[in-house]
């Protein structure tokens, strides 16, 4: 019995924190990133650079990381060397609109990553995390809406009563 009231209490926190499972990234790895990339001496490394320094911005907590990193992966998307180059920033560009919430574009990016490889897991997990996001917000927003209407009808009613 206990088990079950742990599962119960972890599933409705994770519910209401998102409970994806997406890394974070901290300004100290992303300062990394940035003087790596200014210290990159050929094309090759200034790439690599560019594709981490790019995954650190869009799993940051910064919402203007984020979209720098956003900014980043599209201007160079249409460089990519080759298709597995394009998947990852398709997918890292996905990462990114889950992150500032913009979960149809994000599907969208997950569903070409899997286009091009269908049985990558981590485009199969960010497609859930983001349908489970899409199916908890929509079920928030049911709430409110119900909440909504039953304090307008309560207010009706009350207004009803006192007229009497």
């Amino acid at each position: 019995m206990e088990a079950k009231m742990g599962r119960f209490f972890e599933s409705v926190s994770n519910f209401f924190t998102g409970g994806d499972h997406i890394p974070w990234c901290d300004r100290d790895l992303i300062a990394g990133c940035e003087g790596e990339l200014v210290n990159a001496v050929n094309e090759e490394q200034r790439n690599e650079s560019l594709m981490r320094l790019s995954w650190a911005l869009v799993h940051s907590r910064q919402t203007d990381d984020v979209n720098r990193g956003i900014s980043m992966l599209q201007a160079s998307l249409d460089n990519s060397a080759s298709p597995l180059q394009t998947r990852e920033k398709l997918y890292l560009l996905a990462v990114g609109f889950y992150r500032i919430g913009d979960y149809s574009k994000s599907r969208q990016l997950a569903d070409r990553c899997l286009e091009i490889q269908a049985d990558w897991r981590q485009a199969i997990s960010l497609k859930k995390a983001i349908e489970d996001k899409i199916a908890k917000d929509g079920l928030i927003g049911i709430g409110i809406a119900t909440t909504a209407v039953g304090l307008l009808v309560g207010g009706i009613a009350a207004a009803v009563a006192r007229k009497k």
